[in-house]
């Protein structure tokens, strides 16, 4: 794949987006809705191939100079992204057509644009670019929330949009500031930049804390599960795996190529990690809905990925790796999670555990695949979450010191956590038998579907355990190549005399 193939990502998902408006087919919309993520998947591994041999492909738009032009580049790591995004949005658009959702019209519209916007997030290398491209996954998102759910959608929607909007402004204000420090928003000309420079550190963490906000770490936490347990199950798995992990992938690029894993900067790392593990895994139990209970899981998962940018001085491609493993493990893990709930509430009409009981029983099928989400988020087997735990456990004890061992012992503690949220939902929802549910009322295999498909997805990650690693180790050596970033970017002559110190 040449790079010149790159911006085509992007343009795909608008492309389907304004097919899908003009459209009066109710049928091509729903297509579009399934082939576009379709493609990406085929498409995302076929650029894990290609970067997997050569290393990263770039394509400056209009053929301008390294440097100046808008520079779309493609490394492993932004392939298994594009690859695992687009599953999820496959599975999450799967189950908006089954409950009937894609009756809206704009509906597959606004999930293509927002698809869209997350190809271009991945596949950017300038910061205003990416700013850009966050903003047009938002634009969708803020339709999304308003069409689909329950009442508290208006209420979860107004957090939503002030959280953002908040968040843009500040990473577009870090942004500005990075351009009037250097010069430069491209990514490869500040390869190792923020070193020494104390103006463009400043810079530089205003864009870190947008992006930690818009991923969900403490303590700017709370407004993910007020806003997206209010959003219907379609959109909710649309939103845990896309937005906040594009976020994350965010912070793991600038931070190795702009801060060259400044180990100065662990303990505040580990600080925020550590926190964020254990408010996410103990509030899941003052929760009352199935949902809001899913959403303090994804905060959960969050501080395991971003913790391991602490823990890479000494071998940090395995560091990195084990980060990559965890972030597509919880992608898929949680959108089962969230889809299976969402098959429970379109059937009873409710994800309330004061108004759900005995489903064990009445849906063993639905319960085995809810146990199994549950399973690999704790991290049992034989799902990815163990996969997921082990590679991150074991990489911070290669440390060896006592702050090492201080965050496994947070890591046991907040799994601990999270399986007491399970358990408390499971024992609401799926045993006893007191509240009385509609006789018949059973949920459908059609509604089931998307969410097992995810759930056989991570068993699959966890028999292909070596190849998972395998692709994982090679996206981080994708990540860690600067140098090969630079040179696909700027070029020879740029990568040599471009590159601001």
């Amino acid at each position: 794949m040449s790079g010149v193939m790159l911006p085509l990502f992007m343009a795909s998902g608008l492309a389907g987006a304004a097919l899908a408006v003009v459209s009066p087919w109710r049928v091509l919309r729903d297509a579009l809705a399934l082939i576009i993520p379709a493609l990406g998947t085929v498409a995302g591994i076929w650029l894990f191939a290609t970067t997997a041999q050569h290393g990263t492909i770039a394509h400056s738009v209009g053929l301008f100079t390294g440097g100046v032009a808008i520079p779309f580049a493609a490394d492993a790591l932004s392939a298994v992204m594009i690859v695992a995004a687009s599953i999820v949005a496959f599975a999450s658009n799967w189950f908006a057509l089954v409950v009937g959702e894609t009756r809206a019209r704009f509906y597959p519209a606004l999930t293509l644009m927002l698809l869209g916007g997350v190809y271009g997030a991945l596949l950017t290398a300038d910061l205003f670019n990416l700013f850009v491209f966050i903003e047009v996954m938002l634009l969708p998102s803020y339709g999304l929330i308003t069409m689909t759910g329950s009442w508290s959608r208006l209420a979860g929607g107004r957090m939503f949009v002030l959280v953002n909007l908040l968040t843009s402004t500040v990473l577009l204000i870090g942004v500005s500031i990075v351009y009037g420090v250097i010069g430069t928003v491209n990514l490869a000309a500040l390869a190792g930049a923020a070193k020494g420079n104390g103006p463009l550190t400043v810079a530089m963490g205003l864009v870190v804390l947008a992006l930690s906000v818009k991923s969900g770490l403490f303590p700017v936490h709370t407004w993910l599960p007020r806003t997206y347990p209010g959003t219907s199950a379609a959109v909710m798995g649309l939103f845990s795996g896309l937005h906040t992990k594009v976020a994350v992938y965010a912070l793991y690029r600038i931070y190795v190529v702009v801060f060259d894993l400044d180990q100065r900067w662990a303990w505040t790392i580990i600080i925020f990690c550590v926190v964020s593990m254990l408010v996410g895994s103990f509030a899941g139990l003052a929760e009352h809905a199935m949902r809001r209970i899913i959403a303090y899981q994804m905060v959960t998962g969050m501080p395991y990925i971003v913790v391991m940018l602490a823990f890479s001085a000494d071998d940090p491609t395995r560091a990195v790796a084990a980060g990559i493993v965890y972030m597509v493990h919880h992608m898929i893990t949680v959108g089962s999670l969230v889809l299976t709930a969402g098959a429970i509430e379109e059937t009873y009409g409710t994800d309330l555990l004061s108004r759900l009981d005995g489903l064990a029983r009445r849906d063993p099928l639905v319960a085995a695949v809810f146990a199994m989400g549950a399973f690999s988020i704790v991290g049992f087997p034989p799902f990815s979450g163990l996969w997921g735990k082990v590679l991150v456990v074991t990489e911070i004890a290669r440390a060896g010191d006592w702050h090492a061992w201080l965050v496994i012992a947070v890591i046991i503690v907040a799994s601990f956590g999270a399986l007491l949220s399970m358990i408390r939902l499971w024992r609401e929802v799926f045993w006893g038998g007191n509240v009385q549910l509609p006789d018949g009322l059973y949920v459908p295999l059609t509604k089931l579907a998307p969410g097992a498909a995810l759930i056989v997805v991570s068993v699959g990650m966890f028999i292909a355990g070596g190849a998972l690693i395998d692709a994982a180790m090679t996206a981080a050596s994708g990540l860690l190549d600067v140098s090969g970033y630079q040179h696909a970017i700027l070029g020879d002559v740029n990568a040599a005399i471009g590159v601001v110190k």
